[in-house]
């Protein structure tokens, strides 16, 4: 409606109402004649905004940040070498290693170890949560011995180790086995015990066998977690192998690090902390690869 204002002396406003299909005549005209008057602007949400910075400058501005810092308290003198060794001074003592090839080999060595205690450790941890996993009575005889087993600590076992297998390579891969068995078993434990029980029930309606549920079923949906606890047990084992190389090591990163303490080279033992980090960050890269290629029928959040 309109409302026009009357003169002095009237009696009031005059308002006419205006006919109903008369203004739809005129939104028709609009929008057949001038589009660009209802010009519409989308909406965008916040959470689907994206930052113009790209994702791998922001995950390296922390590192070189602190690398910039390191290098400051160094130059100033706050930190000491015989305290912490300079960055610079790191990265002389890297290229020196690996000119001479002892980087190398020792990085050769250590991945070795863990590559046989990983093996192992994963072959005993799922086929024990498979075990456990999948029969009442594997459970009854299995859950309770490897809970016991995993409440004491590997690192105190290294002593039992010795005596058993001396103190050549074996204690060293016995070491990284345990540390790798119980983090795979309690993951595809939980994994295979966390299917969903309708998916059971759906696969018994469409006549699928006890081995049918296990392969098209269970397994499928107890991967995730499983990929989780090997995650899990790549850290560990990296942890794991710092300790077995203590064990009269004449090889390793482990080996240079204990040469390096008793000559007091703190940027050796940084080289070394460094390689550690290294491949514990490429471990798990990998595992995160197999994630994505395994894994791509299951949606997951990934954050805004």
């Amino acid at each position: 409606m309109s409302i026009s204002h009357a003169p002095p002396g009237s009696s009031g406003p005059d308002i006419s109402p205006i006919s109903t299909s008369k203004g739809a005549e005129a939104v028709d005209q609009v929008d057949a004649h001038d589009p660009v008057s209802l010009d519409l602007t989308p909406i965008v949400p916040t959470s689907s905004r994206r930052t113009r910075v790209p994702r791998w400058l922001r995950r390296t501005a922390g590192p070189v940040l602190l690398l910039v810092l390191w290098q400051l308290l160094s130059s100033t003198g706050v930190l000491t070498s015989d305290v912490l060794a300079s960055p610079g001074r790191i990265a002389q003592v890297a290229s020196d290693l690996i000119d001479d090839g002892s980087l190398a080999s020792a990085m050769g060595t250590s991945l070795q170890r863990v590559a046989y205690g990983l093996l192992l450790g994963t072959v005993i941890g799922t086929g024990l949560a498979l075990v456990s996993g999948l029969f009442r009575i594997g459970e009854d005889l299995v859950d309770a011995p490897v809970q016991m087993l995993r409440t004491v600590p590997f690192v105190g076992l290294i002593p039992l180790f010795i005596i058993w297998f001396g103190i050549g390579e074996a204690p060293k891969v016995a070491i990284i086995t345990l540390g790798v068995t119980f983090p795979l078993y309690l993951n595809v434990y939980a994994g295979i015990r966390g299917v969903d029980v309708q998916l059971i029930e759906a696969g018994e309606s469409l006549g699928l066998s006890r081995w049918g549920l296990v392969r098209h079923v269970v397994l499928p949906g107890a991967l995730p977690g499983a990929l989780t606890g090997l995650r899990y047990s790549l850290g560990i084992a990296w942890l794991a192998l710092v300790f077995a190389e203590q064990i009269n090591a004449d090889a390793g990163i482990g080996f240079l690090m204990v040469q390096a303490r008793d000559f007091l080279r703190t940027d050796v033992i940084v080289v070394c902390l460094i390689v550690y980090a290294f491949l514990g960050l490429l471990a798990d890269f990998i595992v995160r690869s197999l994630e994505r290629l395994l894994l791509q029928w299951r949606p997951t959040f990934t954050g805004r």
